[in-house]
């Protein structure tokens, strides 16, 4: 078999992905990604973020998690304060990174922690998720970074998108940016 050949052995690849409904046109992160809530507190001398962000959930999400697809889920903060005859001040610019991935083996969710390799597992999605959700008191920045006379800005978004896959997957998946999504910014003033 020539090029022909591996051109059929090819489409059937896309066919069959087309089945499992790895490669779709439709969006595969349903329903709206935001953040419902947050609010950030001084405590000893550092501002702790508390928050609640609701992540889409889809069955073709659950698919390509069981199919091998790792979900990378970024938090974003920002506090900065405004000028008015120059650009804003940014004091702390952080990103909080967490990875969702499908054991077959033992059939559950593990939420990753890449930096700290802290990891946990979850009998469903839906609990992977909300756990993902629920963030509890995340330092983001020491009190003497952020002058107490001036008024300070918090800016938060969520974002998801495809991680690590399979490579058999990746050859054919190369041009879908469908899984990056981002929520709209979350601001507020931070009251000390």
């Amino acid at each position: 078999m020539g090029t022909l050949g591996n051109t059929a052995r090819i489409l059937a690849a896309v066919l069959a992905l087309c089945g499992t409904g790895l490669v779709r046109a439709d969006d595969p992160l349903d329903g709206e990604l935001e953040i419902r809530s947050a609010y950030a507190v001084p405590s000893h001398g550092v501002i702790m973020l508390s928050a609640r962000v609701a992540y889409p959930r889809s069955d073709l999400l659950t698919t390509s998690l069981k199919d091998g697809v790792t979900l990378s889920f970024d938090l974003e903060c920002i506090v900065s304060r405004h000028r008015r005859m120059w650009f804003d001040a940014e004091a702390v610019d952080l990103v909080r990174h967490r990875e969702l991935t499908y054991h077959v083996v033992t059939d559950r969710y593990l939420l990753r922690d890449p930096d700290s390799g802290a990891q946990d597992s979850f009998p469903t999605l839906d609990a992977a998720l909300a756990s993902l959700g629920a963030v509890e008191e995340w330092p983001i920045a020491v009190d003497s970074q952020l002058r107490s006379d001036e008024q300070w800005q918090i800016a938060l978004r969520a974002g998801v998108r495809r991680g690590h896959m399979p490579d058999a997957l990746r050859a054919l998946m190369f041009w879908s940016d469908a899984w990056h999504r981002t929520s709209d910014w979350y601001t507020w003033t931070l009251v000390r």
